[in-house]
C-alpha cells in the first residue's frame, strides 16, 4: 500500500477492522471471507505527526509498524548521490540507445558539482528526470553546467530555501521558528527511536529520557499510545 498516510479516515477503520478480525465482507455480500495477508506500506508523511493532529489512527499505526524500516531522503544522503547521478545516466542513455542518432553523452565536472549542491526536494524521482531532461536537451556531445542548470526546475529551486535562508529584511518570526524546529527535530527521532525516548534523546543530544520528556511538554509535543 503506498501513500498510508493519505488513507481517509473511514478507510482506516475499515482496514483496521480487516487486520483485527482477519476477515472482510465484498460489497454487495452477506457472507464474511477469511484472510491471512502481510501489509506492506510506504508513506512520505510523519505519521506520528499525522496522529497528533488527528489525521492517523495510533491504533492502526502501531498494528502497521512491526517492522520499520526509514529511508531518509536524498538530501540526508549525501554519498548516495554522486552514484545515483551515474545510475540515472547510465538508465537514460539506455533507454535511448534505440533512438537514431543518439549518442551516449558524459557529464563534466561542473555539471555534477550543481547536481550534488542541489537539495532534491523530490528524491531520486527529480534527479532522474533532471537528468533525463538534460541529457536529451543538451546540444553538445557533454551535459555542461548550463545544461544542468536549464533542466533544475525553476520552481522547485524556489522550494529548497531552507530555514537559514529565509529574507531577514522582510522580517521572520525567530521563536516561531525556533518552535517548528525544536517539534519537528523531536518528534522525527521518536518516530526513528520507534517510541524509545531514551534512544530519541541520544538522536538529538539531549541528556535522558526525562530531558526528552520535558522539552516534549515544554513544546506541546503529545504522543498518543
Amino acid at each position: 500500500m503506498d501513500e498510508i498516510g493519505e488513507l481517509p479516515l473511514a478507510a482506516q477503520v475499515k482496514l483496521l477492522r480487516a487486520l483485527q478480525e482477519g476477515e472482510i465482507r465484498r460489497i454487495g455480500s452477506t457472507r464474511t471471507t477469511k484472510i491471512n495477508v502481510r501489509i506492506i506500506a510506504a508513506t512520505n508523511r510523519n505519521l506520528l505527526t499525522e496522529i497528533n493532529d488527528g489525521r492517523f489512527r495510533v491504533d492502526l499505526f502501531y498494528r502497521l509498524a512491526v517492522g520499520v524500516i526509514r529511508l531518509p531522503p536524498l538530501r540526508e544522503r549525501e554519498g548516495d548521490t554522486s552514484l545515483l547521478i551515474d545510475h540515472c545516466l547510465k538508465q537514460v542513455n539506455a533507454e535511448s540507445a534505440r533512438e537514431p542518432g543518439w549518442e551516449e553523452k558524459p557529464i563534466t565536472a561542473a555539471a555534477r558539482r550543481l547536481l550534488l549542491q542541489h537539495s532534491w526536494p523530490g528524491n531520486v524521482r527529480e534527479l532522474l528526470n533532471t537528468v533525463r531532461r538534460a541529457t536529451i536537451w543538451t546540444r553538445g556531445k557533454r551535459i555542461e553546467a548550463s545544461d544542468i542548470q536549464q533542466a533544475i526546475l525553476p520552481g522547485v529551486v524556489q522550494q529548497t530555501d531552507n530555514i537559514l535562508n529565509l529574507p531577514v529584511e522582510s522580517g521572520i518570526d525567530l521563536p516561531g521558528l525556533i518552535e517548528k524546529v525544536v517539534q519537528h527535530y523531536l518528534t522525527r527521532a521518536l518516530e526513528i527511536a520507534d517510541g524509545n525516548k531514551s534512544r530519541a534523546a541520544e538522536l538529538v543530544g539531549l541528556s535522558s529520557y526525562q530531558t526528552f520528556t520535558n522539552w516534549m511538554k515544554r513544546h506541546k509535543i503529545e504522543v498518543s499510545v
